[in-house]
């Protein structure tokens, strides 16, 4: 069996969904021990590792922190990892320690004619907190291959590689008027009202769309939360209403319109880039590799979920997203990924790095 599975396991075993540092450090002391390759750490809790040369750059990219597991998946101080039918079971497996691993006895095995670098990046699960500062410090790749999931995205258990993702704009319409007692509420400026009047503007909204090498994305728009007023007789005079924004590569939904509601203003809370790849044949390079690791018939796919590929793509990487996790297994009780599955992004990782 491949020493992806025994990584897999003890990276899933070593809690980070607090503090990543000690699974950052696992990461860093194997590739210190298993290769010859230059290892550092950076003050935001990633790291790198770089061997090869070549006038070109290939990243396989990960992170190593994780959510907070549920009650079944910790045992005192360590997490549960548990090995039935075919599939690794505990948090972390699927995102993404299980392709983390994967990238890491990739990166020491391949034979590469370019620059091959290993980023594992902190804080991705807070909104890519790790890959933004290493983009900040430089770091900046020509070709990423992010292992965020996409198996099973074309059919039940093909590994397909993802040319673009959605991204996701979180932001606040805070509506602002002049409390008054309910008994005279032509005295005041009603907030919630403005507010609706400004709910209303969201509504007519379109959704934007984008094509990327052929994948269709359709974003979306919708108010998620409302929180105003103070007591049930006074008029309120503030406001707040959420909106979740699926965002498209290139396009917005235009949400500035909202202020046109007197009193109101939006506020961006969060904005995870979307990722579309710019270069057909890197994308064709890495479907290529998936074809020769699999039976099945892999396909250029899109995702519906914001990565650090996001990050990488705006700063100038030519990104393309392909792991082991299955659509719906991030983040749950019952998280886990496929051993098989494991072994084959192994081997679809060095196929890229030994054919680019």
């Amino acid at each position: 069996m491949s020493d992806t599975l025994d990584l897999t396991r003890r990276l899933v075993s070593i809690p980070s969904h607090e503090d990543e540092s000690a699974a950052g450090d696992a990461v860093a002391s194997w590739l210190h021990a298993e290769t010859d390759a230059a290892v550092r750490r950076d003050d935001a809790g990633n790291v790198f590792a770089r061997r090869g040369d070549g006038d070109r750059s290939l990243a396989l990219v990960g992170h190593h922190d994780v959510v907070a597991p549920a009650d079944e998946q910790t045992d005192g101080d360590a997490y549960v990892v548990e090995e039935r039918n075919g599939r690794l079971s505990g948090r972390g497996t699927a995102d993404m320690k299980g392709s983390l691993a994967a990238a890491m006895v990739a990166f020491r095995d391949a034979d590469p004619e370019v620059e091959l670098v290993f980023a594992s990046f902190a804080g991705e699960e807070q909104g890519g907190v790790g890959a933004r500062a290493a983009i900040d410090a430089g770091f900046g790749p020509d070709y990423a291959v992010v292992g965020e999931g996409s198996t099973g995205y074309s059919a039940p258990g093909v590994t397909d590689v993802a040319v673009a993702h959605m991204g996701r704009r979180g932001s606040t319409l805070v509506a602002h008027g002049e409390s008054a007692h309910a008994s005279e509420p032509e005295a005041g400026e009603n907030a919630i009202y403005r507010a609706c009047d400004a709910v209303d503007v969201v509504r007519d909204l379109d959704a934007p769309t984008a094509t990327v090498l052929g994948q269709e994305l359709r974003g979306s728009v919708a108010v998620t939360e409302i929180e105003g007023g103070s007591a049930w007789n006074v008029v309120p005079d503030r406001c707040a209403v959420t909106v979740d924004e699926r965002t498209v590569p290139g396009e917005r939904a235009d949400l500035e319109r909202a202020e046109s509601v007197p009193g109101v203003e939006w506020v961006v809370d969060q904005d995870l880039p979307p990722m579309a790849c710019d270069d057909a044949d890197f994308a064709d390079a890495v479907l290529d590799a998936a074809r020769t690791v699999q039976d099945g018939d892999p396909r250029h796919v899109a995702k519906p979920h914001a990565t650090d590929a996001g990050w990488l793509a705006a700063a100038g990487t030519t990104c393309v997203v392909c792991g082991a996790a299955e659509p719906g297994e991030a983040h749950t009780a019952e998280e886990s990924v496929a051993i098989d599955v494991l072994v084959r992004c192994e081997r679809l990782y060095r196929g890229v790095a030994e054919s680019i």
